[in-house]
């Protein structure tokens, strides 16, 4: 499979929306949770699920902020990943499991807090594909490190699983519950 990956711009903010709501088999959304999420719940948990999170990741994208890639099959968009600077993402940085227990770092920690793959574009290598453009975005965007907080045992885990990252070269920094804390530098 040929995956292209692009940055969330205004131009393809209409991809972002055809992936997010793009309806499966008996009407229902195939691409659950990201619909209803729109993949703010790290950045701002105060809004409700569906328009007013869709609204928030609008604005985000009009203002340029680029807060993640979409990969592309064909021209079709098939899956996300939302990525940025650590500190875009102030759940992470109060959450009592994931929070930095390092001193320093600030703005060059960037963090991966999400994936989502079309149902049915799922197991053929879309998230390995996000998962390194990932990697070069953030460090030719200035990250000093990469950072992620995936599940242990769920591979089909919103957050990306374990064994995904350690393919890309993430180390273990520690264990947060049900999930791991892993870093990348160059």
């Amino acid at each position: 499979m040929s995956v292209a990956v692009r940055a969330v711009t205004p131009e393809r903010w209409a991809d972002m929306c055809a992936l997010f709501e793009r309806r499966g088999p008996r009407g229902g959304h195939r691409n659950t949770p990201a619909y209803g999420c729109w993949c703010m719940y790290w950045r701002e948990r105060a809004l409700p699920h569906g328009e007013p999170k869709k609204r928030a990741m609008a604005a985000l994208v009009r203002a340029g902020r680029e807060p993640g890639l979409l990969a592309y099959e064909d021209g079709e968009p098939v899956g996300w990943i939302s990525l940025g600077p650590r500190e875009d993402f102030p759940h992470i940085l109060r959450s009592p499991q994931y929070r930095p227990r390092e001193t320093g770092g600030g703005p060059a920690v960037w963090s991966v807090v999400c994936f989502a793959v079309d149902r049915y574009a799922q197991r053929r290598g879309v998230a390995t594909a996000l998962l390194a453009a990932a990697v070069e975005y953030a460090f030719a965007h200035g990250a000093t490190s990469l950072e992620a907080y995936p599940h242990v045992a769920d591979p089909r885990d919103y957050m990306g699983h374990v064994e995904l990252f350690e393919r890309a070269g993430f180390a273990h920094v520690r264990a947060a519950g049900k999930r791991a804390i892993v870093r990348l530098e160059p």
